[in-house]
């Protein structure tokens, strides 16, 4: 069970995921992450991952190459359609981040969707005709609008916002500040 799984758990909360491409110049293929982020220490980062990952049994392999990421939002805009995208967004997290690997290749999305329990078929053509870009587009400008910059980031009704992989305490504290302010305290 992941970060979210357990707010909800915790507090009433109303989910909505939305795509947002960090590096949409990003080659099709990808790239190696000392290419794209010079400045980032992938054993740094892998250490820091698995420290928050541990408390909900999320286990991170160290990032070497970073993917394209874009088929694999339009993949997660085919799985809402189906409503199979919790199961969807834990399969391609897990083959991205637990078992690093390539979510810019079709086949890994494909295997990502069947085991989400979408069709594997169906998936590759809304793919390959790019049915959910524009859908992509519209969530681009919506994250500019909000000022978004950074995956993940988490809007509080509009009036707060967390950024960045951050701890469960973050999150609660920020929770019960809203509901403190809901209830007016």
């Amino acid at each position: 069970m992941g970060l979210v799984d357990t707010l909800k758990r915790e507090f009433d909360l109303c989910v909505e995921w939305l795509g947002f491409e960090i590096h949409p110049d990003t080659p099709p293929e990808g790239l190696p992450l000392s290419t794209m982020l010079p400045h980032v220490n992938a054993e740094s980062m892998s250490r820091r991952l698995n420290s928050m990952g541990g408390p909900f049994g999320i286990t991170f392999q160290k990032i070497a190459h970073i993917a394209n990421s874009r088929l694999a939002l339009e993949a997660g805009e085919f799985a809402k359609e189906h409503d199979r995208f919790d199961q969807y967004h834990r399969a391609v997290f897990a083959a991205y981040f637990s078992r690093a690997e390539d979510i810019g290749n079709v086949e890994i999305l494909k295997r990502a969707g069947q085991d989400a329990g979408l069709d594997a078929g169906s998936l590759e053509q809304a793919l390959r005709t790019g049915k959910y870009r524009p859908a992509l587009e519209n969530m681009r400008r919506e994250a500019a609008r909000l000022g978004v910059n950074a995956a993940p980031t988490f809007i509080l009704e509009e009036k707060g916002r967390i950024v960045g992989a951050q701890s469960l305490d973050v999150f609660r504290e920020k929770l019960r500040a809203l509901q403190q302010e809901r209830s007016g305290r």
